[in-house]
């Protein structure tokens, strides 16, 4: 009876000192899947919000023909040629809510609290006086990668943009 309740309180003992996992990182995950989601509604609603862009942050041009591989996503320019875009186009995210992946380190192969996710998108150039509306969709694979401060740092997406613009302007 001894041998059984010190092994018991030994068992218990080891139980109790078992170190608890460390889930911050799937923490820091939902956090950022929240911060995501906002800008791809404030996208689809027209009213981005660079406040929740790092000051450095940068968006990779994936598309065919990029002239440059990258752009600020701060620079006065880039929100210049994204008010444009937003005048020009309309857009709906097709899959609401997305679903969100959580991303890994690139080098350590564990994660990191960045967001992926695959969507789709209705695109669509409305009607003028002389055309009638057109509209594609658009699937697309989305990542976000986050600084320290929970701010956008680096964002891309692939998807076939340009056969999309070729098709909706022709």
């Amino acid at each position: 009876m001894k041998i059984t309740c010190t092994m018991l309180c030994l068992a218990l003992l080891f139980i109790g000192c078992k170190e608890a996992p460390d889930n911050s990182a799937n923490e820091l995950f939902i956090k950022n899947s929240e911060t995501a989601l906002k800008s791809m509604l404030d996208w689809q609603n027209e009213t981005p919000d660079y406040s929740i862009y790092a000051d450095n942050a940068i968006a990779y041009n994936t598309y065919f023909g990029a002239e440059v591989d990258s752009v600020m996503i701060q620079s006065e320019d880039t929100k210049m040629k994204d008010k444009a875009f937003l005048d020009k186009y309309d857009f709906e995210l097709l899959t609401n809510p997305p679903v969100f992946l959580p991303g890994v380190n690139a080098e350590t192969k564990l994660p990191d609290g960045s967001v992926r996710y695959y969507g789709a998108w209705k695109v669509t150039l409305p009607a003028t006086d002389s055309t009638e509306a057109k509209s594609g969709v658009l699937r697309i694979y989305e990542s976000f990668d986050f600084d320290e401060n929970g701010k956008i740092a680096i964002q891309q997406g692939y998807g076939d943009f340009s056969g999309l613009m070729m098709f909706l302007n022709e």
